[in-house]
């Protein structure tokens, strides 16, 4: 895909967004130093019809004055608390806390698209939404933008949104009509048995050992209960239990995620969760509480959007393969016909090769503006008859 002459000419306010931002890092819904540098640069560039939505988010408005749909454009603001190791000069000055998600890219593609909307308002069909939404990370701001009224409030019909993406090679342009992204939930489970010396073990219930035991039985949902042919991943991360060596524990608590493409199956498998951790807690004489907090939907791209997206990225267009990462976008998706697509940033040559949430992911700020090429050319092709 070549990247027209007026879109280049945006990489150095592109490069300040992110670098600047990077900076800034905040967790979701305390992104306060964001929102007021998204405000400012929006002021700055004239853009009239800015709207506070909860307390960090932002929705600008562009009318244009030729005919077409109300489209959205969606990128997340939040960081992840985690310590930065990338070596970057422009590195987080907040300590413990990270644009390891590549959302500082993400927001400096958005303000870039609206510097090009601002200078090019004959670019503009119908009207164009921009959207910063808070906590993507957690605990789901899409959620909250929804319930906040934004598709309603400004009559949006289908909304866009990408990512970059350490899988991809720089230039490359990712997407999958449907599903491409997991349906997620996170999982807590805690088991109560009856503390005792740890030479008396029968004059206690042993909790430690019941969920040695739930555990093991819960990965056999996955390889038994559901088909070979659904993808779906269920993984425990984090234990907590116990107080001493010599002691049986009365409590434990176990924290994981669960992950598929199919509400059917999570479903099917969140009610074995419950039958099986209850049953098996019993048989260790112990009790066990389940609580599910049911996250983000399946990324579920339109497939007359996924055509305009091939339309305009051209032969850097690659199909992607299904992924059980999660995103909140897919809340979007389940209102209005959506759009996400992944824009690559892996370059082996200068060592851009981490995963998305390590504290050393690096990328080159010249990989944003084919986002924002992408952005400009499906205002017009999404505007086309029948699409």
């Amino acid at each position: 895909m070549e990247i027209r002459n007026e879109i280049r000419a945006l990489l150095q306010d592109v490069t300040k967004f992110r670098r600047d931002l990077h900076q800034i890092p905040e967790l979701g819904l305390q992104e306060f130093k964001t929102c007021q540098y998204l405000k400012s640069v929006l002021t700055n560039l004239d853009v009239q019809e800015v709207h506070e939505v909860l307390d960090t988010g932002l929705v600008a408005v562009f009318r244009g004055n030729k005919p077409g749909k109300t489209l959205a454009f969606r990128t997340d603001i939040d960081a992840l608390p985690v310590t930065e190791e990338s070596g970057v000069a422009f590195c987080s000055q907040h300590q413990g806390r990270m644009h390891a998600c590549g959302h500082d890219g993400h927001m400096a593609t958005m303000l870039g698209f609206a510097k090009y909307l601002s200078e090019h308002p004959e670019e503009i069909c119908g009207t164009v939404v921009l959207i910063f939404q808070p906590a993507e990370e957690g605990p789901g701001g899409a959620q909250l933008m929804i319930e906040a009224g934004i598709i309603e409030k400004f009559g949006i019909e289908q909304i866009i949104g990408l990512h970059v993406f350490p899988d991809f090679n720089e230039g490359v342009i990712a997407c999958k009509q449907g599903g491409m992204m997991a349906r997620n939930g996170e999982v807590t489970i805690t088991v109560q048995g009856k503390s005792a010396h740890g030479a008396q073990p029968q004059q206690g219930a042993d909790a430690i050992l019941a969920t040695a035991a739930i555990i093991q039985g819960l990965h056999t949902i996955i390889s038994r209960n559901i088909s070979p042919l659904d993808s779906a991943v269920l993984t425990f991360g984090e234990i907590h239990g116990g107080e001493a060596m010599n002691i049986i524990p009365g409590k434990v608590e176990l924290f994981g995620t669960l992950r598929v493409f199919s509400d059917t199956v999570y479903e099917k498998i969140t009610k074995r969760i419950l039958t099986l951790t209850k049953d098996i807690a019993t048989a260790y004489d112990c009790r066990a509480t389940i609580d599910f907090n049911h996250m983000y939907r399946v990324v579920d791209n339109d497939a007359k959007m996924v055509a305009a997206l091939k339309k305009v990225a051209k032969d850097s267009y690659v199909t992607s393969p299904p992924y059980l990462l999660a995103e909140d976008f897919s809340m979007f998706q389940q209102k209005i016909p959506g759009l996400f697509f992944f824009v690559g940033i892996k370059n082996e040559e200068k060592d851009y090769i981490y995963p998305l949430h390590s504290s050393k992911l690096r990328f080159d700020e010249k990989n944003l503006l084919g986002g924002i090429q992408c952005y400009v050319d499906l205002i017009h092709v999404l505007n086309e008859k029948g699409v």
